[in-house]
């Protein structure tokens, strides 16, 4: 098995690119064809999105030229380096979906740029399309500590990936996370660990809540807003999958991650 770096960990145990390119699609509600996939990183989205439809087309946006070059392109993905607002506009870049993942809505760290990043996705969309971002909350948001959970490889090795809230202020909204992978030959011993990536990734981030988020898309300019869960709400005999807004605090776990939709009319 071919050596893996700290991006091919990341898209092994964070990642479910296919699954949320459906419920993209799903959210969507009608045939969406063009993804913008914001923030993209090693674009796992965009390429989960061609994947499932010869028509479709994707747009994946990053800054860090380590990633955007990382590897072939596939057909029906573009690839765009830059700042997420300079580098993209309307005339080239429209979308039906346009999706900042992994949090990644944090980067933004006063409302000022908040707004102004919102109002540029919705100067991208098309008619009747969509933004959606994911955001964790609950009561353990601003907690500090960090979890643990293994994914196998075919090889029979474990690879043991721990999230890490270092820093957390409710005052602020500001926190720090940190991404550690260790890859393990049977998951057991630590004499047994064969690769160890401290701070693989660390992130500075602004926590926006659910309603600061909804009261930014709309005086952004979109119609309409919602919450649904981060992982679909059926799946058919089929494949089909399907998803609802949420409908009253009720649905929400005391911790969870959901995504916060902007809709065009």
């Amino acid at each position: 098995m071919a050596a893996l770096d700290r991006h091919d960990l990341y898209e092994l145990c964070v990642q479910t690119p296919g699954e949320r390119a459906d419920l993209l699609a799903a959210i969507h509600g009608a045939s969406p064809r063009v993804l913008g996939e914001d923030f993209a990183g090693t674009a796992a989205t965009s390429r989960a999105w061609v994947r499932d439809a010869s028509d479709r087309r994707a747009i994946a946006v990053d800054h860090d030229p380590v990633v955007t070059r990382r590897g072939e392109t596939p057909p029906g993905v573009q690839i765009v380096e830059g700042d997420v607002c300079r580098t993209t506009d309307a005339a080239r870049h429209a979308a039906d979906v346009i999706y900042a993942g992994n949090f990644s809505i944090g980067e933004w760290h006063t409302r000022s740029d908040l707004l102004a990043y919102l109002r540029h996705v919705r100067g991208r969309l098309r008619r009747g399309g969509v933004f959606v971002c994911d955001v964790y909350g609950g009561e353990t948001a601003f907690l500090t500590g960090a979890t643990d959970r293994d994914t196998p490889l075919p090889d029979g090795r474990i690879v043991r990936y721990t999230w890490e809230q270092r820093s957390a202020d409710p005052a602020t909204g500001e926190v720090v996370n940190a991404m550690h992978f260790r890859i393990l030959r049977d998951g057991t011993a630590e004499t047994q660990t064969e690769l160890t990536l401290t701070d693989a990734f660390v992130y500075h981030w602004r926590l926006w809540g659910i309603a600061e988020l909804r009261d930014a898309m709309a005086e952004a300019g979109f119609s309409q807003t919602a919450v649904h869960h981060a992982q679909p709400d059926a799946i058919d005999d089929a494949g089909g999958v399907y998803s609802r807004p949420l409908d009253g605090p009720d649905e929400l776990d005391d911790s969870f991650v959901v995504l916060v939709v902007g809709r065009t009319e």
